[in-house]
């Protein structure tokens, strides 16, 4: 007698989504690198993006999925009223029966309500903050309040995050803080390459500083210009590399120009894999206004990088001053000098914070630690899905088994 092979139970099934123009930026890569580790944790996920018709940048979005094993799924969205997004996430979620929404901005809470009227599912969220402030941001807020309060389960990256939802009076039940997480394999430790410190147009006689992040007013780049001025007016042979595109870039240029750092500031425009950035320099500076916990310390930390950061929002949780970086005020140009001038007086304190910043990386905010508590959120949600998952986890591990065990 043959003995019959166990039908296997459908997975659950996440749905990440968020709107997005251009590459994306930080909460991309978080859920790009997503699939790959809930499929070992028994769900099936894929990534669903919103995006402008004919967007160029969303090749490079498909690329870094192909990369990450992540499923990606492009919605055209031609403004606030289209009411085709609203169908088309409606269709998907019909067709691969979605367990979980999981929306990562202010439109895709909302859309997350409309598209629940159509098809039973939970609904999670992940507030990542908002740190570009225009005319239209407080709407935006207004419309995250409103739909989060109607959430499952809210996931916040950072404390003032979740203090900020406690303060919307979403009961804490509901309320998860997980910190921001990379795949730490993926960067490397080793030191400066001169073949890419070339590539920028630095010998190895600069000690090259590098940034990374949207051209715009929050990132503080004005003032790191500012800073680099006066140590380069001090004499030291410094270089410093800005990589990102934004609506400041031709005003940050024209600082530069006026500074007369041409020979020691470069704006490298878009760079498709910020590795290449992290492997020429020698220290990482984050100078932002605003922030949660940004994953381009995670990421030059990983590098095995000595890092020096404004005192923004999710640093306190990643960085101790003098231990595995170099911690100054926000909106400072003097505290941006000295904390530089402090990190390049010693090459010993450089490589001391910098494998610090490693071990912090991989002892605290490693993904599969990060990924293994998102799941925990979603065995929250109701006792059928956490059986479910539970079920689907362990028939995972068991098709993992080599034969015979």
């Amino acid at each position: 007698m043959i003995d019959s092979v166990p039908k296997q139970k459908p997975k659950p099934f996440v749905l990440h989504t968020r709107v997005v123009t251009g590459t994306g930026g930080g909460p991309e890569k978080t859920i790009l690198n997503s699939p790959r580790y809930l499929r070992e944790l028994g769900i099936d996920s894929a990534c669903l993006f919103m995006r402008p018709p004919g967007d160029e940048g969303f090749a490079t979005l498909e690329t870094k999925a192909a990369t990450a094993k992540a499923e990606i799924i492009g919605v055209d969205d031609c403004g606030p009223f289209d009411r085709n997004v609203v169908r088309e996430c409606i269709r998907i979620c019909k067709e691969r029966n979605v367990t979980i929404w999981h929306a990562h901005d202010y439109k895709s809470n909302a859309l997350g309500l409309l598209v629940r009227r159509a098809h039973k599912m939970r609904l999670v969220t992940t507030a990542h903050g908002w740190v570009r402030f225009t005319a239209k941001t407080p709407v935006y807020y207004m419309i995250d309040r409103l739909s989060m309060k109607r959430y499952d389960q809210v996931i916040c990256v950072s404390q003032d995050l979740h203090d900020r939802c406690r303060k919307m009076r979403i009961p804490t039940e509901r309320l998860t803080l997980i910190d921001n997480a990379i795949v730490v394999d993926d960067y490397d430790p080793s030191p400066p390459h001169q073949i890419e410190r070339n590539r920028f147009g630095f010998d190895n006689q600069h000690i090259v500083l590098g940034a990374v992040g949207r051209l715009s007013e929050e990132k503080g780049f004005h003032h790191l210009i500012d800073a680099v001025a006066q140590l380069v007016a001090d004499g030291r042979p410094i270089g410093l590399l800005i990589a990102g595109e934004g609506h400041l870039k031709e005003q940050l240029q024209a600082q530069i120009d006026k500074r007369g750092l041409q020979n020691n500031v470069r704006l490298v425009g878009f760079l498709s894999d910020p590795r290449d950035l992290y492997r020429a320099i020698d220290i990482f500076v984050l100078s932002s206004l605003r922030e949660g916990l940004p994953n381009v310390v995670l990421e030059a930390m990983a590098s095995q990088r000595a890092v020096v950061t404004t005192n923004v929002n999710g640093i306190p949780r990643l960085v101790t001053n003098g231990e595995n970086g170099i911690v100054v005020e926000t909106d400072s140009v003097e505290e941006l000098y000295q904390g530089l001038e402090v990190c390049l007086e010693s090459e010993e304190l450089r490589q001391r914070i910098a494998a610090a910043g490693r071990r912090t990386v991989e002892e605290q905010f490693c993904f599969g630690r990060r990924m293994a508590t998102v799941v925990d959120v979603y065995s929250k949600l109701d006792a059928s899905l956490a059986q479910q998952i539970a079920a689907s986890h362990a028939q995972e591990r068991h098709m993992a088994e080599p034969a015979g065990v």
